[in-house]
């Protein structure tokens, strides 16, 4: 009888003892399938398209993550039902985000964000073509886009005014975003920046909206010298109001297209576009680039001065000579011309 209780004790131990190995390895298990880093790099993009089939996936997956386990992934992805729910996007499957959480990143579609650059730009098919080099969408499909007038209609936009849409800043979205979905990711967010105060601000000086990013657009290609940008603004406001035609150099760039154009001479002022304020009075028909949101601020925040003149000083610093008179425009502007033929720009 004590023999058997002996035998019993050690096969009780025994049993115990492999209850607890197995457990061990089950947590073990469990450890790598929930809570280990799935890739073996800090950070592991992976863009799968709508076209891709679960084996694209898998080899794009071991390509750019280095999994630690690639049978332990596939097995996972199949118990998931992933094979059914292949999504396109762009996942970061990196850092030190565990198996099951990259499955179902994957299977849920759940993207890692692009931090998207709207940059200011001379048009928006500059922009489209910066803008697509981070998205799915080519730049083509963006510039068919930009050319939608039923969707432009539907932004309260049209082709010319469609820059004024545009806030450059960094974005956050997904990299699967559609030319349509982002343009109305860029009204909600030209709605905020145009909130309340600024557009009573804008009725306050005389102005919509729209006509304050055509003057910013004005600024901005006038000067990068950011000083004096309140006052050139307020310039051309005083233009405006006197009806003076705003004979700004920059829209004859753009009438052109040619916006390496080092000086503007009289034969490019008999452009015919309504772009060129030499010739046409008033504001263009849309801003000439997509303006810094800053820039419209000096704009809506304008410096006060008696100035209707301006060129850019002989010095060639960046900055301007401003004129209350036609008379000192002239003197400053011979200056001026004296120093581009000192240097050899025609």
């Amino acid at each position: 009888m004590k023999t058997n209780n002996y035998f019993h004790k050690i096969w009780t131990r025994i049993l115990l003892a492999a209850i607890a190995v197995l457990a061990l390895v089950l947590l073990a298990a469990a450890y790598v399938v929930f809570y280990s880093s799935f890739a073996q790099t800090e950070t592991a993009v992976v863009y799968i398209d709508e076209e891709d089939t679960p084996a694209d996936v898998y080899q794009k997956v071991e390509q750019a993550a280095h999994p630690r386990s690639m049978a332990m992934f596939r097995l996972l992805c199949k118990w998931k039902g992933y094979e059914e729910h292949v999504r396109a996007g762009r996942y970061d499957l990196g850092g030190g985000i565990g198996v099951m959480t990259a499955v179902s990143n994957l299977r849920n579609g759940q993207q890692t964000p692009v931090m998207l650059a709207v940059p200011a730009t001379h048009t928006v098919n500059k922009l489209a073509g910066k803008i697509a080099k981070k998205l799915r969408a080519d730049s083509a499909d963006f510039a068919r886009a930009f050319r939608d007038t039923l969707l432009l209609d539907s932004l309260g936009v049209t082709r010319a005014t469609l820059p004024a849409l545009f806030i450059p800043d960094s974005y956050e979205v997904y990299w699967t975003v559609t030319p349509r979905q982002f343009l109305w990711r860029m009204k909600k967010e030209h709605d905020r920046f145009w909130n309340s105060s600024r557009r009573a601000r804008a009725a306050e000086i005389g102005f919509t909206p729209e006509e304050v990013c055509v003057l910013a657009s004005i600024v901005d290609q006038e000067t990068r010298y950011k000083p004096e940008k309140p006052t050139i603004a307020g310039l051309y406001i005083n233009r405006v109001r006197k009806g003076m035609k705003l004979e700004a150099d920059p829209t004859v760039k753009f009438a052109m297209q040619n916006f390496g154009l080092r000086r503007v001479l009289r034969r490019h002022l008999d452009t015919d576009s309504p772009y060129n304020t030499y010739r046409y009075a008033g504001l263009p028909p849309g801003p000439i680039c997509i303006a810094e949101g800053a820039t419209i601020d000096d704009v809506l925040h304008f410096k006060q001065t008696d100035y209707l003149f301006m060129c850019a000083k002989e010095d060639f610093s960046g900055s301007h000579n401003f004129a209350r008179t036609f008379a000192e425009h002239e003197q400053n502007a011979k200056r001026y011309a004296a120093a581009l033929n000192a240097r050899g720009i025609k």
